[in-house]
């Protein structure tokens, strides 16, 4: 029985990387930009994510990971890539940066999901956060982190309060998953990529306003159109 228990954990981290990577070899930085637009019109349109369109009206920025991946037998891994963008003084959405959420936990958590899910970036503070430095989801006393929809529980504010809330549509079954302890980090490689500059930081692009690209305009006036 053990060693039945031990070959299919191994087995499904081993698919969990395997399509995760897959998945990254595939998205190139526009791939990110169009998968974003497109979760936020699904959530925009579901009728049990009211709330989210209002708290995007208000947000300081907003974070979206089109496709989080995770898989665990008892170890669990997540893992997926996805965009930024900040308001701006005038109302005006920044072109989007890129980043990456990573995590692994230990505990009761058998099944693989995949996820749709958007941080929604209440305060000047949450948005500092993030793109000052790594963050630590439920684990950064500096800022807490609400949760909205099903597949994402555990953090440390639980319901609609804190600098951050996550939204999550989520496919596939995974008791006992959680955010708290994943990683949000800055991919400037793909900035660099997607604006051809080696200047193209988090920071110049989602604060200074110093880089634009238009093939990311669709996604821009779909978050104005909230």
């Amino acid at each position: 029985m053990l060693k039945y228990l031990r070959a299919t954990a191994a087995a499904i981290i081993a698919a969990a990387f395997v399509l995760g990577a897959g998945q990254a070899a595939l998205a190139t930085p526009q791939d990110l930009v169009v998968k974003a637009q497109r979760v936020l019109e699904d959530l925009k349109t579901d009728p049990n994510f009211k709330t989210f369109r209002q708290s995007v009206k208000t947000a300081k920025g907003i974070l979206v990971i089109p496709t989080l991946l995770k898989a665990g037998f008892f170890f669990g891994i997540e893992g997926g890539s996805g965009v930024l963008l900040a308001r701006n003084e005038k109302g005006e959405w920044s072109h989007p940066a890129f980043f990456t959420l990573g995590g692994g936990s230990f505990g009761l958590q058998i099944g693989v999901q995949a996820a749709e899910v958007a941080f929604v970036i209440r305060t000047a503070k949450g948005l500092e956060a993030i793109i000052s430095s790594e963050v630590k989801l439920g684990l950064d006393g500096s800022i807490s982190i609400g949760t909205f929809g099903k597949g994402i529980e555990g953090s440390t504010t639980l319901g609609l309060g804190g600098d951050i809330v996550a939204y999550s549509k989520s496919v596939g079954a995974f008791a006992g998953v959680a955010l708290e302890g994943a990683i949000i980090h800055r991919r400037n490689d793909l900035n660099r990529e997607y604006y051809g500059d080696a200047a193209a930081t988090s920071r110049a692009i989602v604060l200074e306003g110093g880089h634009a690209n238009p093939q990311a305009n669709e996604l821009r006036e779909t978050l104005a159109g909230f």
